[in-house]
């Protein structure tokens, strides 16, 4: 690289993310790159959900003993459709009376940022670490709340949360507040797809396992799958925000990058750093 030069000169990269892809893209062309947009999935708002808000009416009335929050972008989102229903603030009361679990920085920051604080945070966001740290603890008759991932799709080898405390003898209460589904219009994902086969693009950037099992989906229904895998192997990156991200890649034996904190300056700057090397 010439001196002077942004570090990013001359490369291209594939940004999957519906979310904040604004931001993270300036924080790319910034440094030199050229990016190319296109959300793997969009989430659905549940501000209409009336499953939603009867359970958020039964823990108003009824804090239980432990809340696990699974997402931040999922948290955030019950809160805002909380206030839709003037229930906001009856809703963090009753969460401030109960013990509060975070899954992954994520939602650790999106509890804090509504004034609450977790008990405990396992240090990856695996779901598994969570059932196995509440096992010790003794789970058995406790009455949880859990925010639901969303939905799992065959790429992602995770547990289903709500579904291994119910085993371990919790009294769960399921709270469905993040639900994704994959673009309506797939000629977007097929044109990106195309690009990543032919090497018009040096990474693509995941920011949720979600936007992994979508990409992955569409390759498979048109054919494309093997091709895929072949250029993210190859000489084409797949750099994820952290290691739940990166786990549907990780189990076809895709090889992946990460930086060490899940966040999305890190990310960026992570990007950087192995692009600048090849």
């Amino acid at each position: 690289m010439l001196s002077g030069m942004a570090p990013l000169t001359g490369k291209t990269i594939a940004l999957t993310a519906e979310r904040r892809a604004d931001e993270f893209a300036t924080l790319l062309e910034r440094r030199g790159a050229r990016t190319v947009h296109v959300p793997a999935i969009h989430v659905l708002p549940l501000v209409d959900d009336s499953d939603l808000r009867e359970k958020t009416e039964g823990i108003i009335a009824n804090p239980p003993e432990l809340v696990v929050i699974s997402t931040g972008i999922g948290f955030r989102g019950w809160l805002d459709a909380a206030g839709t229903w003037d229930s906001r603030d009856a809703l963090l009361s009753a969460l401030g009376n109960s013990r509060i679990i975070a899954r992954g920085p994520k939602a650790r920051g999106a509890i804090r940022g509504a004034g609450l604080r977790e008990v405990w945070s396992p240090a990856t966001e695996a779901s598994q670490e969570v059932a196995d740290h509440l096992e010790s603890e003794g789970i058995a008759g406790v009455d949880v709340a859990v925010q639901l991932h969303g939905t799992i799709t065959e790429w992602e080898p995770t547990i289903h949360l709500s579904d291994a405390l119910e085993r371990l003898g919790a009294e769960v209460r399921a709270i469905p507040v993040y639900r994704w589904i994959r673009p309506l219009d797939q000629q977007p994902l097929i044109d990106l797809l195309a690009k990543i086969l032919n090497h018009e693009v040096d990474a693509v950037t995941f920011t949720s396992a979600p936007a992994v099992a979508s990409l992955l989906s569409t390759a498979k229904d048109n054919g494309l799958l093997d091709e895929f895998l072949t250029a993210l192997r190859g000489p084409v990156a797949a750099i994820c925000v952290g290691p739940v991200t990166s786990a549907p890649l990780d189990a076809l034996d895709v090889p992946t990058r990460m930086p060490e904190r899940a966040r999305l300056g890190s990310l960026a700057k992570y990007v950087v750093d192995v692009l600048r090397c090849e």
